[in-house]
């Protein structure tokens, strides 16, 4: 057998014209990882796949798509990680083209592909063997892969009788409406709830039975093989190949470290202020013999507000105080409500100033959803305030929530807290927690419930922009003017 080695002075590759004219497969390594390092870095990737909340498993690629499209915006694209084991996925194709940048296991990939066009194999179902090429990925590689759509494909470890992954990948879908897609996987694509198992179509059965039979002489099928460092037929080569494959298994016993993912923002340009609550605040009728008060505040420029009112950034407020809080926080109150249950105090998942939106005892509803004690809106709308608080054994506190207008467009969000003790544990859990809740748990609540907010905002304004805004996560309808609690005192 005739072997031809090509030396390449950049990233190795290869570009397999198409049989059926198409677009041409493209595949280049691009780095290769320490020894062993393929085998748990997907082993990782696939833990944290399966707990994302887009996660299928089917035709022995289990995948998930984390980045969806935004059709409002033009964007036609979506982002999916999938993982390929030992034994590969059946081969299929896709309507679309894709791409996707993808880690070897410790015993190396081989890529099949078949360009064969779906003319040709009507024609005959042969001419999908004719069109067959095999693409050898060495161990712990960093590599992409670009083909077009219709493109047949298969991804299988090397060493398919070893417990060693084939892949796992990141992978592009450039338009999910491409192609020639059926009826009801348009209208799925459409609805923004495609997946790859409803994208994919699988090899005939004739097509597959020739296909078993040319794999069992996999040297009459043309391959090529990709390598760093050292040329892949080489002595060198099959070494590394084994030391890798030795390293993977032992590093796959080693413990996995700790399966938590963080993400920390600093809030860009906006800074959190301490100020003392306006005159005529609803907070100043709460509490009045409070023994600690504290106020934080954050203006919003205009072009952050999207054009939003009050009373529409005060929803989108509130929801930020439930679905984002600072994870810091979450866990300071996790450990506070193990040490205070035996005192049969209350417990919340939420730092105190906003705890009271997961109660259902309030006796209002601002925007007919969120628990309140107390709201009011002035008669231009230009300013909504909203009480929050609760009564302890211990201690009993009241957090105005405040958005008002400024000229040129932009709002101000703040949050004041008042705390009035109870008996002398209530005195001594304050002393305890003051400053801690001056100083990081107002403040993160407030920034990152107003980064929830104009996030929300924005998208509004989009969807608004486009024609096409409904109701659901993330998107807030402005209360009417007349929706004001009882308790509530006059401007």
């Amino acid at each position: 057998m005739l072997l031809t080695t090509e030396v390449s002075d950049t990233f190795p590759g290869v570009r397999l014209p198409s049989h059926g004219g198409g677009l041409p497969v493209e595949v280049t390594l691009i780095a290769q990882l320490a020894p062993g390092q393929g085998d748990p870095l997907i082993a990782d990737a696939g833990r944290r796949q399966r707990g994302h909340p887009g996660f299928v498993d089917a035709h022995d690629e289990p995948s998930s798509r984390i980045g969806a499209m935004d059709l409002a915006r033009g964007d036609r694209s979506s982002l999916y990680t999938f993982v390929v084991g030992a034994g590969g996925h059946p081969f299929h194709r896709h309507a679309g083209n894709r791409v996707f940048t993808a880690i070897s296991g410790s015993a190396g990939t081989q890529l099949r592909f078949s360009t064969a066009s779906q003319a040709q194999l009507d024609a005959d179902p042969a001419a999908f063997v004719r069109a067959l090429h095999l693409v050898d990925i060495p161990p712990d590689c960093l590599f992409t892969v670009r083909f077009g759509g219709g493109t047949w494909h298969q991804f299988v470890s090397r060493s398919p009788v070893l417990p060693h992954p084939a892949l796992f990948a990141l992978s592009c879908h450039p338009d999910e409406l491409s192609g020639a897609l059926p009826a009801d996987v348009r209208r799925r694509v459409l609805d923004n709830a495609a997946d790859i198992p409803s994208l994919t179509e699988l090899l005939p059965p004739a097509a597959q039975g020739l296909l078993d039979a040319a794999l069992r002489e996999p040297a009459r099928i043309a391959t090529t093989s990709l390598s760093l460092h050292v040329p892949p037929t080489s002595l060198a080569a099959r070494a590394c190949a084994g030391m890798r494959a030795w390293a993977g298994r032992l590093r796959r016993r080693l413990p996995a470290r700790g399966g938590s993912g963080f993400g920390t923002e600093n809030a860009g340009r906006r800074r959190v202020a301490r100020i003392v609550p306006p005159p005529g605040s609803l907070l100043q009728a709460q509490l009045p013999d409070a023994g600690h008060e504290d106020a934080a505040a954050i203006r919003l420029e205009a072009a952050e507000c999207a054009g939003a009112r009050p009373a529409t950034a005060m929803a989108a407020l509130l929801e930020g105080f439930v679905a984002n809080p600072p994870s810091g926080v979450t866990r300071l109150m996790a450990l506070r409500n193990v040490l205070v249950r035996p005192f049969g105090l209350r417990t919340s998942p939420l730092g105190c100033p906003a705890s009271s939106l997961l109660s259902g005892e309030a006796p209002g509803r601002f925007a007919g959803r969120f628990p309140v004690l107390a709201e009011r809106t002035s008669a231009d709308g230009d300013c909504v305030e909203v009480v929050l608080g609760a009564d302890d054994r211990h201690l009993a506190f009241r957090t105005c929530i405040r958005v008002e207008a400024l000229p040129g467009g932009g709002l101000r969000c703040a949050m004041a807290t008042r705390v009035r003790t109870r008996n002398r544990f209530g005195r001594l859990y304050l002393a305890a927690i003051r400053r801690v809740h001056m100083t990081y748990v107002a403040p993160a609540m407030l920034q990152l419930a107003v980064d929830h907010a104009v996030r929300a905002l924005g998208a509004g304004a989009a969807a608004g922009v486009a024609g096409a805004r409904r109701p659901g996560p993330g998107t807030f309808d402005a209360p009417p003017q007349s929706m004001n609690c009882s308790l509530a005192s006059s401007a």
